[in-house]
């Protein structure tokens, strides 16, 4: 019989985070607090573009190697994904687990968390799934599962929105949580050329643009500013100094925004930097991992050299 366990909650430092943010002399807001119910919805119609590679990229290698990459886990393995959204990429996985001790989906978007476990689990009757709602940057309580290893799922070039001292230090937390012998199988976005890039950032349809404002929409609901999105700009550009993406909310004019007792002001031109997406070649990488404790074992990659799944070990 499916058992999805009670969902786990921590505390959303959500307000805390805006205002100090916006009062920063590069006002900066957490990409993060993209993943509302309305921007997880809108970050799942992002991954069906025509111009965002990232997503069908990655899923062609899963599909093509899943055997390979589970494989290595063995049987009665815990799976702990990050970030896990609407629970797409990890069904090329379940399928291929060996008697597992269960999988845990952890994520900030309560509610579009919990229906994409509820789906899941009708679909996979055997498997206990254990959703978290929790923020994965800090620390969080995994469900007490024994289990003959644990590996953990972070898809999606998720590692990339991180500055490389944040990442390092994600890295180091995940090894921790799985532990000696424990796994982690991670998405990374690889470099290219930029108008590749870019284009991914700036789809035809402004669905990025919608997503990108999405986060002002939630801080008036949710906060009780008072931000007029239709007053800001979606700009996403390639830095090759930094080996990113940067995404920013341009402001249209001058002008303030309210939030609660505080008050910002906007010069037009002036933008809050929303997101950044680092690229990166997977021996960089993974000598970055080896500095966190983390050996890669195997890379998997696509015939464009595009994008890279690998997986990597902490050491017994």
């Amino acid at each position: 019989m499916t058992t999805i366990c009670p969902a786990r909650r921590t505390n959303d430092p959500f307000l805390t985070d805006v205002l100090a943010g916006l009062s920063r002399p590069q006002k900066r807001l957490p990409s993060k607090y993209f993943y509302d119910a309305a921007g997880s919805r809108l970050f799942d119609h992002i991954t069906e573009l025509d111009e965002y590679y990232p997503t069908r990229t990655e899923l062609a290698i899963v599909r093509a190697h899943a055997g390979a990459m589970v494989a290595r886990w063995g049987p009665q393995c815990l799976l702990i994904e990050l970030g896990a959204g609407s629970l797409m990429k990890v069904r090329l996985l379940l399928g291929q687990l060996d008697r597992p001790a269960g999988y845990v989906p952890v994520d900030m978007s309560g509610e579009h968390l919990r229906a994409a476990a509820r789906e899941l689990a009708t679909d996979y009757p055997d498997l206990r799934v254990y959703p978290v709602v929790a923020d994965f940057t800090r620390p969080f309580e995994a469900p007490p599962v024994q289990a003959a290893r644990r590996v953990v799922y972070f898809p999606g070039s998720t590692i990339g929105n991180f500055d490389p001292p944040e990442a390092d230090a994600l890295l180091d937390r995940i090894a921790r949580l799985v532990g000696p012998g424990g796994g982690l199988l991670l998405g990374i976005d690889l470099r290219k050329e930029p108008a590749v890039l870019e284009t991914a950032y700036n789809d035809a349809q402004g669905v990025t643009a919608a997503f990108n404002r999405n986060l002002l929409v939630r801080i008036n609901r949710e906060l009780g500013a008072d931000f007029d999105p239709a007053r800001f700009r979606h700009r996403a550009f390639y830095s090759p100094e930094r080996s990113r993406i940067e995404m920013h909310l341009v402001s249209a004019d001058d002008q303030r925004v309210r939030i609660g007792d505080a008050t910002f002001s906007f010069r037009a031109g002036e933008s809050i930097h929303t997101e950044n997406s680092y690229k990166y070649e997977p021996s960089e990488f993974a000598r970055r991992a080896a500095d966190c404790g983390l050996r890669a074992d195997e890379t998997w990659t696509d015939e464009n050299g595009y994008f890279a799944v690998l997986y990597l070990t902490v050491a017994n």
